[in-house]
């Protein structure tokens, strides 16, 4: 009992002191009697009760009080909500390039001589045949020392369609070409085709996989994947025949549209095996500009093999122009990596510039009924053929 006392001797000793005397005295127990006294001689001491600390402080007690209290009168503030106004859409902190991609130097001069700042004067037009001699110069083996380079066009498009609130949509096509090159890549095409002689054609085309009806129940239990296949090319033949897998083929349903249909195997088969891979896409911040990047061939191909490429090109994309007068087709730029030469050259050498943009006049006219005026925004046709009337009259 004295041990314990001792140790937390940091309580209010005097209720301890006194508990185990009264136990020795009710007990009989002389050896606690002892240190019972002892204890309270020692208690009674000045030193002993200056260096003792009690448990319970009163500045203690009071100061956690105030803290509680706090807490309390906080917790019963109301906290008022600001609403925050409307923040429009800042174009400054995701620093969007506004610029136009459309470019027009026709506002500047045409240069006098072969020297000058190219900023300041027209780009140069070049003919396809010379822009590809001026590419194979530079990759000379005295040079870049790459002779059979890739060579790209680079066409730009004006995607607005027949009304300015419409655009037209991204595509993809593959344009068919008289000289086939190394693309370097490996197109898997499924054909569907009834008939001994179509599969044999359809092999010799170069198809990776050809079958008829049985492959219709392949697909249906799964046997077969259309996810192996970037194209699926059908025979008209075969076409009431997979209207019950029209739903899981989806967009690789043979459609002659998309030129996947078709009674000429052979030639729709080489041409998405060795044709000119492209893509049409528009700027997402300016929707009427269009892109398209694709491979034209090798420069260690004839020139003039790799200009009539250039044209299959630009026909097959001009197929896709909407029904609006102007250019579809604004600029085609060659480039061959690793050069970053840009040359322009003239694309509606092979196909039509398109029909001109004809001009609206304003003109005021009154109603009958109620005597207003109204403006009508009619065609230069229309304007020109009151007044050849009046001189014929």
């Amino acid at each position: 009992m004295f041990d314990f006392i001792t140790n937390y001797a940091s309580i209010n000793l005097l209720p301890a002191i006194f508990a185990s005397l009264f136990a020795s005295i009710h007990f009989h127990n002389k050896t606690m009697l002892r240190k019972s006294l002892n204890l309270i001689q020692v208690y009674s001491s000045n030193q002993f009760r200056q260096n003792i600390r009690t448990l319970y402080v009163s500045a203690t007690n009071e100061a956690a009080r105030k803290g509680t209290r706090e807490k309390a009168r906080a917790k019963k503030v109301k906290v008022e909500i600001k609403k925050v106004a409307f923040v429009p859409f800042n174009r400054k902190k995701l620093k969007i390039d506004m610029t136009n991609k459309h470019i027009d130097d026709s506002w500047k001069a045409i240069p006098a001589d072969d020297v000058y700042v190219g900023k300041y004067y027209r780009w140069r037009v070049y003919t396809a045949p010379e822009a590809i001699e001026a590419h194979k110069e530079t990759h000379h083996p005295s040079m870049y020392n790459e002779p059979n380079a890739p060579l790209f066009a680079h066409v730009e498009l004006n995607m607005q369609g027949e009304k300015v609130t419409r655009f037209v949509e991204n595509f993809y096509r593959i344009a068919p070409v008289q000289h086939k090159f190394d693309h370097g890549q490996e197109r898997t095409i499924l054909v569907f085709t009834k008939g001994q002689e179509n599969i044999e054609m359809a092999k010799n085309a170069g198809a990776t996989y050809v079958g008829g009806t049985e492959l219709v129940k392949d697909i249906q239990n799964g046997d077969l994947l259309l996810t192996d296949y970037q194209y699926a090319i059908a025979h008209p033949n075969i076409l009431p025949d997979l209207l019950p897998i029209r739903g899981l083929m989806k967009k690789k349903y043979p459609n002659p549209k998309n030129g996947t249909l078709g009674a000429d195997l052979d030639e729709i088969i080489r041409r998405f095996q060795n044709g000119i891979q492209y893509s049409a896409m528009k700027d997402e911040n300016q929707k009427d500009f269009g892109l398209i990047t694709a491979q034209i061939g090798t420069l260690d191909m004839e020139t003039s093999h790799l200009e009539e490429n250039l044209a299959s090109l630009l026909k097959d994309v001009n197929t896709v122009r909407p029904k609006r007068a102007g250019k579809f087709i604004t600029r085609v730029l060659l480039k061959s990596p690793p050069s970053k030469e840009q040359l322009k050259i003239d694309p509606f050498v092979y196909v039509d510039v398109g029909k001109p943009e004809v001009k609206k006049e304003v003109t005021l006219k009154k109603s009958k009924k109620r005597g207003r005026s109204f403006a009508k925004s009619v065609d230069e046709e229309e304007v020109v053929e009151p007044a050849v009337k009046e001189a014929a009259n």
